[in-house]
């Protein structure tokens, strides 16, 4: 059975490092420091007392902004992500924000398929050297 919980950055570590698709992974203290002062959400799945998935979101730019999130190899396509997403957009909608946003790499196709498919618009694109490293930045209202 998978369940959701809040504030469990020690978990989101543990997930973070059983991604293989991440490089320049953050640790704690930077996520920490991203959070700071900022009104923010933690969310963490898990399939019994294993930690398999987190999405983490905070204010940025008076918006709401879907910063980092992701399903670890053996848990993908269950459905997982979408809610994690759910969660986070009735947490977003619930403290007031009218719109979520997000950024995604060129090179994470099913990252954006899933955006799309729940809504998100792209609204800009922010290239980098490497086509496979643009950004792909997303809205969506809530």
């Amino acid at each position: 059975m998978i369940t959701l919980e809040e504030d469990n950055l020690e978990a989101v570590v543990k997930i973070l490092n059983a991604i293989p698709e991440f490089d320049d992974l953050p640790n704690s203290e930077s996520i920490k420091t991203r959070l700071l002062g900022k009104p923010h959400l933690i969310l963490t799945a898990h399939d019994g007392n294993k930690p398999i998935a987190f999405k983490i979101g905070y204010e940025r730019d008076n918006r709401f902004y879907s910063w980092l999130g992701g399903v670890i190899p053996s848990h993908r396509s269950l459905g997982v992500a979408g809610k994690l997403a759910d969660r986070q957009e009735e947490w977003a909608k619930q403290q007031g924000y009218t719109s979520v946003w997000m950024k995604t790499r060129n090179r994470f196709p099913a990252m954006l398929l899933m955006a799309v498919r729940r809504g998100f618009r792209i609204i800009a694109i922010d290239p980098r050297d490497k086509i496979t490293e643009h950004r792909i930045v997303l809205e969506k209202s809530l």
